[in-house]
């Protein structure tokens, strides 16, 4: 299993380049970020500095949308930092949430999500590609390779990133929902006649390594994880006026949104904000990972059993540096597949 550590850019953006760094030197092999322009700094900039400081990190979006930025300016971006670091990029991409509802916009429906996909992979990875009835492609870029995650939860989602996504990203990491999702995007690859393998799966959620036996420190925990629950719980609002409650779509998911009221994007991603209050502690458990290194890597296990390829680590809590730290001496070695000497 791969690692990726998952960053806000907030200001100083050398803080983002710094946690970047020790998170390679801790041994994650991808660095992602939030992409929200009016809430963040601009990621694409700031990807610049990450990859000049580090030497095999790759780099990307937890998720860009095609609605707020060109599609042939994305992959104009990729296509240049691939040129100038020698391919070490990814494109993660979903409908759209933060970055479009602050503008009070819309998310992108899914034939303009599919549209997207194939236009920014191909001329990210150096190929023509047919836009607004003409043939174009970057004349300069030689050689780049690109791939495109889709971010999905609802069910046509899931059909199309099995359809179209080098890669699946699923922002949570409760077993029993990943598992069903994870099927639903394999079932699509096979029916579009892709090996369901050719799909990376990738699962993202914040991970806080503390005494996972002290009643407080864990209640401490979980307090600086919530967030994350009232973030996913935004898509699956959406997701029940679509579909339902009596949908495919899991009850464990679904049960827990019924007490949401709101979403203030202003505090969107943030540990303490105001409007996670209705995530019930048993959903920031299993959403999350919590307590000591042996409780991650047990849950971790359990993640990579049921074909999770990576675990993407949301590091938007108060113990930024101590988790990367046990993640690369303790969780990181833990996972790894043991190699001997002599046999």
């Amino acid at each position: 299993m791969d690692f990726g550590v998952v960053l806000q850019t907030d200001p100083p953006a050398s803080r983002v380049v710094d946690l970047a760094r020790q998170a390679e030197t801790h041994g994650f092999s991808h660095v992602w970020t939030f992409d929200s322009h009016l809430l963040w700094q601009e990621p694409f900039v700031i990807y610049s500095q990450i990859l000049a400081a580090t030497r095999k990190v790759v780099v990307g979006p937890m998720v860009t949308n095609p609605a707020t930025r060109d599609w042939t300016v994305i992959a104009s971006h990729f296509a240049t930092l691939n040129e100038m670091f020698g391919n070490r990029t990814v494109c993660g991409i979903g409908r759209g949430d933060s970055a479009v509802r602050t503008l009070n916009g819309r998310p992108s429906n899914l034939a303009t999500l599919r549209d997207a996909v194939h236009v920014i992979r191909e001329l990210g990875s150096s190929r023509a590609v047919e836009l607004n009835e003409r043939t174009v492609r970057f004349p300069w870029s030689v050689g780049s390779a690109l791939e495109v995650w889709v971010a999905a939860y609802g069910p046509r989602a899931l059909e199309l990133t099995g359809q179209v996504g080098d890669g699946f990203i699923l922002q949570l990491a409760d077993p029993d929902i990943a598992r069903w999702m994870v099927r639903a995007v394999r079932d699509s690859a096979e029916a579009a006649g892709r090996d369901p393998d050719d799909v990376t799966i990738c699962l993202a959620a914040p991970g806080y390594v503390g005494d996972g036996s002290s009643p407080s420190a864990r209640a401490h925990m979980r307090e600086q994880c919530r967030w994350f629950g009232g973030m996913v719980g935004n898509h699956v609002a959406e997701i029940v006026r679509r579909y339902g409650t009596d949908s495919a779509i899991p009850q464990a998911l679904t049960d827990y949104v019924r007490e949401r009221e709101g979403y203030d994007y202003n505090q969107h991603g943030r540990a303490g904000n105001t409007h996670a209050a209705f995530v019930p502690d048993e959903i920031v458990e299993r959403f999350c990972l919590l307590g000591s290194p042996h409780e991650h890597v047990e849950k971790l296990r359990e993640l990579e059993a049921l074909g999770c390829d990576q675990f993407a680590l949301y590091l938007q809590h108060d113990n930024k540096e101590e988790t990367l730290r046990q993640y690369g001496e303790r969780v990181i070695p833990a996972m790894a597949h043991p190699v001997v000497a002599t046999a």
